[in-house]
């Protein structure tokens, strides 16, 4: 039978094979550190990188040329921009 939800519940579990468990407990006494923490640091740098790669733009020498011109010589604003600008909600 499934188990409910717990929306305050800290722990997490996961189902693994006995072959990876075993590479993971080797890595764990291979780092001297505990299961909990050697997977939670390894999953947290994952996370990190995976956030990284997804926020952030990496621009060829060209191209950051080119934004930084239309930063410092925007064009000048056509009829859609003018639009979407009057039916922006007045500010107080």
């Amino acid at each position: 039978m499934p188990r409910a939800a717990i929306n305050d519940n800290s722990r997490v579990a996961l189902r693994i094979r006995t072959a990876d468990k075993a590479l993971i407990m080797r890595a764990v006494a291979l780092a001297q550190t505990d299961m909990t923490a050697f997977i939670l640091r390894t999953a947290l740098r994952e996370a990190q990188l995976v956030i990284e790669e997804h926020e952030r733009v990496i621009l060829s020498q060209r191209d950051s040329r080119r934004v930084l011109d239309l930063l410092e010589n925007p064009p000048a604003p056509n009829a859609k921009l003018r639009k979407a600008a009057r039916a922006l909600p007045k500010r107080s």
